[in-house]
């Protein structure tokens, strides 16, 4: 995404929170996204809810990623 560096200059990060990721059919921008400004991903949201973020866990998501 071209956004994230500009994104980065005005406010550093130190963790990712991905959210509304519906399924990993959209996963890839996780990737992008941590490629583009490495920093960890901390959460991924699957809902629309507070309640519905979930730690993310690199190894569940890949296996999930390539399942599909």
């Amino acid at each position: 995404p071209d956004e994230i560096p500009m994104l980065w200059l005005a406010a550093p990060l130190t963790g990712l929170i991905v959210t509304k990721l519906d399924g990993t059919a959209r996963g890839g921008v996780v990737v992008a996204v941590h490629e583009a400004v490495n920093v960890p991903i901390k959460f991924l949201g699957y809902g629309e809810q507070a309640t519905d973020l979930a730690p993310f866990d690199p190894v569940r998501f890949a296996a999930e990623l390539l399942d599909e």
